[in-house]
Order: structure tokens, then sequence, then C-alpha cells
């Protein structure tokens, strides 16, 4: 996080931005009612843990959300 940031799309923003940390949590929900009934555990051998990033970028400007490298990889071909 401690690179430059350039957004994307609107390309004037590099200072105004939402880092969004992704907390995930894995659950077993009932399959009529749609309600939680447990949260699974890690190491479960029959489900698939989250492997995305740990962290979404959000411009302050044109509101939009990408990874992180998206925003750091604009800054570099658009230097100050």
């Amino acid at each position: 996080m401690s690179y430059p940031y350039l957004c994307p799309v609107c390309g004037t923003n590099r200072s105004r931005f939402n880092i969004i940390e992704q907390i995930p949590f894995a659950v077993k929900k009932d399959a009529r009612s749609g309600i939680i009934t447990e949260r699974v555990p890690e190491g479960d051998p029959l489900h698939h843990h989250y492997r995305g990033d740990e962290y979404r970028v959000q411009c302050g400007i044109c509101g939009v959300i990408e990874n992180e490298q998206v925003f750091i990889k604009s800054a570099q071909r658009n230097p100050l």
C-alpha cells in the first residue's frame, strides 16, 4: 500500500481512495431458507476456501473498484 496510485478509469485521481479489506468467512446455508446454519472450519476437506485478494481499492472520485495492482500499474505508466 506504499506505492503511488492512479485511477485507471478517470485517470486524474492520485490521492483519494478507499482501501477495502476483504475478510471472508466460510459458511453452510440451509438450501430452502437461506439461513446460515454454521461456519465452516479452516481445513475442512470438502470446502474450497477463499484465495482472492486481501485488499481491493476504490477510486474516491469515480467509484471504480479494482485490484490494487491495477492502480499501481496505472501510476507507473503515467508518472508525475
